[in-house]
């Protein structure tokens, strides 16, 4: 017997075994007693929360008393000169002091 024929007489004894089954399965969910379904239905339950509220404090205006007028005098006149090195950079001395950030981005840009 070839591989194809054994194939199909297995799948024709599944198919008539299943459909036997479900025949015998409807027949019992047909014959047998109903039983009422109660459910039960539990309403939600309303709680009065408010909707969102901002707090009452203005902290932007709390900020602005601790930090008094300073945080607002400052201008860009206050800042510090951009550093300028003095020095010997060819022998890899340029002073001391700090770098500007200007300077710096500008030497990662030369690229």
């Amino acid at each position: 017997m070839k591989s194809t024929d054994f194939k199909k007489l297995i799948k024709e004894a599944v198919r008539e075994a299943i459909q036997e089954e479900l025949k015998d399965i409807l027949l019992e969910a047909v014959k047998s007693p109903k039983q009422v379904v109660r459910e039960s239905y539990i309403p939600p339950v309303q709680t009065s929360q408010p909707a969102y509220a901002p707090p009452p404090v203005d902290f932007r205006s709390k900020y602005a008393e601790v930090l008094g007028e300073t945080a607002m005098s400052f201008t860009s006149q206050d800042a510090q000169p951009a550093f300028r090195p003095q020095g010997d950079p060819v022998n890899g001395n340029l002073g001391t002091g700090e770098l500007g950030m200007d300077q710096i981005m500008g030497l990662l840009n030369t690229k």
